[in-house]
């Protein structure tokens, strides 16, 4: 497949390539919120376009809001044709008069939550995480007995999901040291970032409706990057026996471009290799195609830049880099298991994969992982340590997929920092 090309400078080779035109939310310098798509280092206002009859019929009203969730309501079949539609408009010379007053360079708007988010979900989908973390706790038995038949989740917090660029304050909560006789109230001194994709739901399923695996699929608009954050101090002392609360629910944050499934169906892949001995998945959860491919190729990286590296001017280092090849369950079969109960989603609903781990050393998708609850530091090249994060640091998550044949497409970054 020969990589298309647009005659917006730059596209071939960015992030941004015509391949990918994520959506987005930004803010015009008259103040209005709008809807977006981004294109090499250029926003493409989709409000502008709408009204310029640009952009036709009921996409052109989607486009309109100030929010994606009207557009994910529609579906495949809405960003289908948008898709196609924004793929003619910046390929096709002779709209580039009609078009390029509508583009504003990326690096001087600001971008917003793209989505309404109404209910958030965070599963527990890498068994190399699951397993890491069961180590620290449970050196003999690592995995519960229910982790390789059924998707583990809880219910997260959606007020509390935040755009990349905010700044996150460290928590306060109650912690309890192992030797201690009672529970002190403070700041969080084991403070964590968390490696995970995000899954945007297009459209619904009624109350009492399951959606089937084979369709779970196409009730997923697109993907962002996910960074929650998690209090590792709060979260032990806490976590039991109802799962995480307050050491979560202090703030998530999320790249503010989705990725939809139509950019990433070049780089679909087979589902996770299941160990031998492992339990074949149950019926509702067993999908021919699901399992050829119901993978996603994405690359994912964490990069770290501390305050002393910002005030000598340094860049920031990469901490590691895993795979979302590396779920043990897919997208599809997490949509699938959360409404076969009748749960009803709704268009702009968050799901995230939970920590994205790989098997081997630098595929650790948190600093729990990495430094073994603080046993063994992580060392910067600047000479500082880190058990867990502090004050001042600034964590940016960066994804992409790549494949040969076809043109690499990024995410963009999801940034968050600490402040006390």
């Amino acid at each position: 497949m020969a990589v298309t090309k647009s005659w917006v400078e730059g596209a071939e080779g960015s992030d941004f390539p015509v391949e990918n035109l994520p959506l987005g939310v930004f803010r015009r310098a008259d103040g209005k919120a709008c809807v977006a798509t981004a294109i090499s280092e250029w926003v493409l206002d989709l409000r502008g376009a709408a009204d310029a009859h640009v952009i036709p019929g009921q996409i052109a009203v989607a486009c309109r809001e100030n929010t994606l969730n009207r557009l994910m309501a529609m579906g495949g079949e809405g960003s289908r044709a948008l898709r196609a539609w924004l793929m003619d408009l910046l390929t096709d010379e002779n709209a580039r008069p009609r078009v390029e007053p509508l583009l504003v360079k990326r690096a001087d708007v600001q971008m917003l939550l793209p989505v309404r988010v109404g209910d958030y979900t965070d599963f527990y989908a890498s068994v190399y995480h699951a397993t890491n973390v069961g180590k620290l706790f449970r050196p003999e038995n690592p995995l519960l007995p229910n982790y390789k038949w059924v998707p583990i989740g809880y219910h997260g917090r959606a007020s509390s999901i935040v755009v990349s660029g905010t700044d996150v304050k460290r928590p306060d909560g109650q912690r309890k040291a192992p030797d201690a006789d009672a529970p002190t109230f403070g700041p969080s001194r084991m403070l964590d970032y968390e490696l995970e994709v995000g899954c945007y739901v297009g459209e619904g399923n009624g109350l009492g409706e399951a959606v089937p695996l084979k369709e779970a699929r196409q009730h997923i608009f697109g993907l962002c990057l996910v960074n929650d954050w998690s209090a590792r101090d709060v979260q032990a002392w806490e976590y039991q026996p109802l799962g995480p609360f307050l050491a979560k629910n202090f703030a998530t944050t999320v790249s503010p471009w989705v990725v939809t499934m139509e950019a990433l169906e070049p780089f679909r892949v087979a589902a996770f290799t299941r160990a031998e001995g492992d339990p074949k998945p149950l019926a509702y959860l067993d999908d021919a195609d699901d399992q050829r491919r119901g993978g996603l190729d994405v690359t994912l990286e964490v990069w770290l830049r501390t305050a002393r590296m910002r005030s000598e001017g340094a860049e920031a280092v990469r901490v590691s880099r895993g795979n979302m090849r590396d779920l043990y369950w897919t997208v599809a079969q997490m949509l699938a298991h959360h409404t076969s109960n009748g749960c009803n989603l709704q268009a702009g609903d968050l799901l995230a994969t939970g920590t994205v781990s790989g098997a081997e050393a630098g595929t650790q998708g948190c600093l729990l992982e990495i430094t073994r609850r603080g046993a063994d530091p992580l060392e910067l090249p600047n000479g500082e340590k880190r058990t867990f994060l502090e004050d001042g640091d600034e964590v940016i998550l960066r994804g992409y997929c790549e494949r040969e044949g076809h043109a690499r497409i990024g995410f963009g970054e999801c940034v968050g920092r600490v402040v006390g």
